[in-house]
Parts: structure tokens; sequence; C-alpha cells
């Protein structure tokens, strides 16, 4: 920001004008004033961690650009995993027929969100358990919830894995017609003990940039009046084995 700009910004924030980005302005012209929602989810049984850090940081950005966001945590009660019972075939669409833990709650968010950010510690190379678990039964129970919305996954870890979880991440969102939304790198971060995070100025600028760049998506996709791709065919699956 240049001399001129700071000048007159500070002159409207005395004023009592809110400044807007050039982003957040067009996006209200084309939707209406309807404001995109984005919900995050922290994979972390920490509530104030590293991970919602990150989190948080992307919070930021996002309503710089006129974007709403919730941050929800998956706490550290136990979430079930995904036993291929059926029962969700049976049940009006309503999702997963346990309804006692968390993916009921993410389950209900979904269905208003617009966009998805998942953010989870590395556990071993991979993505928490719980958000694994939350994730293959919402997305195998309630799969019409999230088609076409604009999805991302960003890793906090000491050292190393954070790739490993990504790709794990990512891989969910491709097979659920979800665009994956990039960065100026790889979304990670690093950081071991509480909020050290913070002093990784690279993984922050990283996770702003994410932020910008999900905005930016939204603003494209609500300006084309929200209308997702027509495919022509069905999914085909091919069973190597017969």
């Amino acid at each position: 920001m240049d001399r001129r700009d700071f000048i007159k910004k500070a002159t409207m924030a005395a004023a009592g004008a809110t400044v807007v980005s050039p982003m957040s302005a067009m996006m209200n012209s084309v939707t209406g004033g309807k404001t995109p929602h984005v919900l995050l989810i922290n994979g972390s049984p920490r509530t104030d961690g590293n991970t919602f850090c990150c989190l948080k940081e992307i919070e930021a950005q996002l309503q710089k650009h006129g974007v709403e966001s919730e941050i929800v945590q998956i706490g550290r009660k136990p979430v079930r995993m995904c036993i291929n019972c059926g029962g969700c075939r049976q049940n009006d669409g309503k999702g997963c027929v346990f309804d006692d833990d968390m993916c009921a709650v993410i389950t209900e968010k979904m269905a208003t969100a617009d966009a998805l950010i998942v953010g989870t510690p590395v556990y071993y190379g991979q993505p928490n358990g719980g958000i694994l678990s939350l994730m293959q039964r919402l997305f195998f129970s309630a799969g019409h919830l999230v088609q076409n919305k604009p999805a991302a996954a960003l890793a906090v870890c000491r050292r190393g894995g954070a790739t490993a979880t990504l790709q794990t991440m990512n891989m969910m969102f491709e097979m659920m017609n979800m665009p994956v939304v990039t960065s100026q790198y790889w979304n990670i971060a690093y950081g071991a003990g509480k909020g050290e995070v913070k002093l990784d100025t690279e993984g922050m600028q990283t996770m702003r940039t994410l932020a910008t760049n999900m905005a930016f998506l939204l603003h494209k996709i609500h300006a084309d009046g929200n209308t997702a791709p027509q495919r022509d065919e069905r999914p085909s699956f091919m069973n190597f084995i017969r």
C-alpha cells in the first residue's frame, strides 16, 4: 500500500466509512447482497491450537473479501467410523443414521454452506483419525450436500507428513466433484507448541492466499448464477476382479 492509499483509507475510517475490497464489492453486486458462507472444520481436538490459528487466519481474510465463515471444532468426543450399514440410503437424504456425534452437526451445516475448508494436524503422516471418520461418513451418507462446492484442506505439522495428509484429504474432494481451491504453495503450516504456527510467516501467507482464492472462486460461481455443470452420464464403476 502506498502513502496515498494509506491516507485515503485512514480518512475513510475516521469518517466512519467501511473499506470494502474490490472483490467484496463485485461479489455483492452479482449475488444481490447474498453473502457466501464457508464452513471451516477444525480437525484438531485442541480448540485453540495451531490448526485453529490457521483457520482464524483464513477466516479473517475471507471477511476482508465479504465472505462469511464459521469454524466448527471437531472436539474431543468420539466420532464413529462408517460401518457401511447402508442405513443412510433409507434415511430420506438426512445423512448418516448415527446422529449422536459431530457428523450430524456438520451434515446440517453443510446443507447451507457454499464451500468447505478442513484443517487437520498431522498424525503419523495422516489426518486426524476423527476427521477422517467424520469426512468419510459425511461424504458417503450426504454426498449430495457437498457436490460442486469448492473445498480445501490444510495440514499442520511439527516437521513432516503434511503432503501425504493433504493428498489424503484432496482425494476425497476430487471424488465428490468439489473444485479444489489452491494457494501459492501447498496448504501447510509448521509449529509444535501452542501458537508456534504464527511464527511461520510463509505458512500464514499461504493461508491468506488460500482464503483470497476461495473468495475469488465463490465470486465467479455466484456471478454465473450458481449453476452446476450438467453431466450427461451417471458414474460408471469398473471392478478389476470379476
